[in-house]
């Protein structure tokens, strides 16, 4: 049955600045498509340096009201609720992202419910937070303290779009910032709901602006703007390069995660069958367009022929196809122009590899899973980023041979390494060139932990109290117990001013 178009859709998106959803001032727009169809189905306001510098101003006001006074509790509550409404709608936001990025239904549902679960991790941590505190017994106590920097730009990407706006939209509102966020242009639908989300949870006016448009417009205005004091962005490198440069005149805090291209080492004595399912699902879950997906799968020569066979043999029953269907695994990709990133790719890489499985463009935005063996650490499928359902399969000799190929590319976000040999795991995974290593397991989420890459991969780190720290400016503060006596400057006799003689 093919997708059907969800009810309700709006006639156009608009930007919501300062309680209020409006056109751009300049009345641009522009298309946004369905993946699964191709077909435009609505347009969008598209935002430029007069949007953003609204937005801006309407958050600095609120800024400048109660949300920031309110005790962590307050704004506890509020968090909380936002989560139960969000929960409440779990399954109209999940029909709204598959249609707006082609996701199979069933993750996408997945996705909405974690990002309720973000909500009420951040609503509980701003509650239980304590910060440091040391005394000099009888002399001195001090203790940090801890303020909201202001207005937060929040730059989110159009995969999971809607969990991702909420991995940072909690922490900055929890910390008591204002925001504007600026969400991918190919996929605005879900974005579009949080206004009526937090006006419902008793989110204030101003306190929550977001702005539609392209990154080189809306964004970049956002990046520029000198009373936004700091960024959170998620995207490609080279986009986060650029946004490095551009914030570095404002000295702007930033928190940047990036591109990955993440090694799943398998080695011989693993649970094979437990590393099958977990390697398949990493790279092929979510269609691929995941910066954490375990792109790169290198095997022990040992097992490397059955796995590539079992691997390919899995691949090819992936179901593909329409992304409201439950029984889909892999849905459309997002947008034309990723899926000729994507095919590009895989034509390079039937020159450079030995294509197993996949490689097809059944039509429209789909793509087959696409698995390629035999892959040299030197080929552009092994070492450039491709973000859609592509896997380069490598082998290795020796755990000196493996850490080489994990580590020999400009990534490192995260790595995934299988095996029965516990101090293999523990050294192996301490030398892996990655911000998160997950050992005999897929990629499953403690939010208390740090998420964050090396190298390429990203700046800085959110999650659990990183992200506490990132959207608040610490302050110590140092109190005197008892006397406290300073040198007395300027009390000694003798003349106001001495030089010595002039030779």
């Amino acid at each position: 049955m093919p997708q059907q178009t969800p009810a309700g859709l709006p006639g156009r998106i608009q930007h919501h600045i300062d309680g209020r959803s409006v056109d751009s001032v300049d009345g641009e727009t522009f298309d946004v498509i369905n993946p699964a169809t191709g077909e435009v189905y609505l347009q969008a306001a598209s935002g430029g340096q007069a949007d953003v510098d609204l937005a801006v101003a309407a958050a600095r006001r609120a800024f400048a009201g109660p949300w920031p006074k309110l005790l962590p509790r307050n704004r506890s509550r509020v968090l909380h609720r936002i989560a139960d409404l969000i929960e409440s709608q779990d399954e109209r936001l999940a029909e709204l992202e598959t249609w707006d990025t082609g996701l199979p239904i069933t993750q996408a549902l997945g996705q909405a419910r974690r990002a309720a679960e973000n909500f009420r991790f951040f609503a509980d941590l701003v509650v239980a937070q304590r910060d440091d505190a040391y005394k000099v017994p009888g002399r001195q106590v001090n203790y940090v303290n801890r303020r909201p920097k202001g207005v937060a730009g929040l730059i989110t990407p159009w995969n999971t779009p809607f969990m991702l706006e909420s991995w940072k939209l909690a922490p900055a509102l929890a910390t008591g910032n204002t925001v504007v966020l600026k969400p991918a242009e190919f996929t605005p639908l879900s974005a579009s709901l949080w206004a009526g989300i937090f006006r419902e949870a008793g989110v204030p006016d101003g306190v929550f602006n977001l702005v539609n448009g392209f990154g080189e417009t809306a964004g970049d205005a956002l990046v520029k703007h000198p009373d936004v004091p700091l960024i959170s962005f998620t995207g490609e490198s080279s986009t986060g390069r650029l946004i490095f440069a551009n914030a570095a005149p404002h000295l702007k805090g930033l928190s940047m995660e990036l591109g990955g291209k993440s090694p799943a080492v398998v080695f011989a004595d693993a649970d094979l069958e437990s590393a099958l399912d977990a390697t398949v699902f990493g790279v092929f879950s979510l269609n691929g367009e995941r910066c954490t997906a375990g792109s790169r799968v290198l095997v022990e020569r040992a097992v490397y022929d059955e796995f590539v066979a079992a691997y390919a043999e899995r691949a090819s029953r992936i179901r593909v196809g329409d992304p409201s269907d439950p029984a889909t695994e892999v849905g459309a990709l997002v947008h034309p122009e990723h899926v000729a990133k994507v095919a590009g790719y895989i034509e390079i890489g039937k020159g450079e590899a030995r294509l197993v499985a996949g490689g097809e463009r059944p039509r429209g935005n789909y793509v087959t899973p696409t698995v390629f063996a035999d892959v040299k650490p030197e080929a552009r499928i092994f070492q450039e980023e491709i973000f859609g359902p592509v896997v380069a399969i490598t082998p290795f000799d020796s755990d000196e041979e493996a850490l080489a190929l994990a580590n020999g590319v400009r990534y490192g976000l995260a790595g995934y390494i299988w095996t029965n040999d516990l101090r293999r795991a523990h050294t192996f995974a301490q030398q892996v060139e990655a911000g998160m290593v997950w050992l005999n397991s897929n990629n499953v989420r403690d939010l208390r932990t740090p998420f964050g890459g090396l190298k390429a991969s990203g700046l800085g780190h959110e999650g659990g109290y990183r992200s506490i720290d990132f959207y608040t400016d610490q302050q110590a503060v140092h109190i005197a117990l008892g006397d406290s006596p300073s040198p007395r400057f300027g009390a000694g006799p003798g003349p106001a001013t001495s030089f010595p003689a002039q030779k």
